[in-house]
């Protein structure tokens, strides 16, 4: 059985005495959810979200990292440093590192191989534009987006993977992509994991929605057979709506 897991990704909000409150309200609710739960906030939140969630369900990530283990390279954080703070997850290659900060494919694929060398899970996300879904070209897009971000995976390593399906033109524009349309292309990285790997291990690998799930969509979107949870940006702000989503899954 796939593990279904629903992260929050905070991107950039909440202060640290915000996280924390936060995290207190939702252990409260969160009890003994069907799928694993996960926070990824801020890197100056980290600390506060690790100590409120001790004792709870809520795994804790990070929102990025650097795929080297020290060095000039100002601002960034490594994985090591995330690993010694209780972080649990990662996610790599978002959206918006990718238009906004220049990540690459190759910035990608090494973020993953470090991720799994410290003992990180990494979400590494994949996804097309508008244009190059208008083009038609997203099923072949997204297939050596997942190709080239695996490269050099292990098949053992790529069984702590998660991947999830970033459709770029439905990432916080009130837009989701349909059921069907969510469904057609995580089922093409399925297919695409079976083609790196073999069809056990795609079977085994967690592939989430990440395209403005929210609480009035989840439920439709998790009861897809490809659809092994959320990659959740707004409504993980909320403790009520990001509990509605978790209680959909089962």
């Amino acid at each position: 059985m796939r593990k279904t897991v629903i992260a929050g990704n905070w991107k950039m909000n909440k202060t640290p005495a915000e996280a924390e409150t936060f995290i207190a309200e939702l252990a409260t609710k969160v009890k003994n959810p069907a799928c694993e739960v996960v926070i990824c906030a801020p890197f100056v939140d980290l600390d506060a979200v690790v100590k409120a969630a001790k004792g709870s369900v809520i795994k804790v990530g990070a929102e990025n990292m650097h795929f080297e283990d020290k060095g000039a390279f100002t601002g960034e954080v490594s994985a090591d440093m995330l690993v010694s703070m209780g972080v649990e997850y990662v996610i790599i290659g978002h959206s918006e590192r990718r238009e906004y900060f220049a990540e690459s494919d190759c910035t990608v694929n090494k973020k993953a191989i470090k991720a799994l060398e410290k003992g990180l899970k990494p979400i590494i996300c994949v996804g097309e534009t508008l244009s190059q879904r208008e083009s038609g070209i997203t099923n072949e897009f997204v297939a050596m987006q997942t190709k080239l971000a695996l490269k050099n995976i292990s098949k053992s390593d790529a069984a702590k993977v998660t991947i999830a399906y970033e459709p770029i033109w439905a990432i916080g524009t009130g837009v989701t992509a349909t059921v069907e349309q969510a469904e057609e292309v995580c089922g093409v990285i399925r297919a695409t994991l079976s083609q790196i790997y073999d069809d056990a291990t795609a079977q085994s690998i967690t592939i989430q929605y990440g395209g403005s799930m929210n609480a009035k969509n989840a439920d439709d979107l998790l009861k897809m057979e490809n659809i092994d949870g959320g990659l959740i940006g707004g409504a993980s702000l909320v403790v009520d709506d990001f509990c509605t989503i978790i209680n959909y899954c089962g």
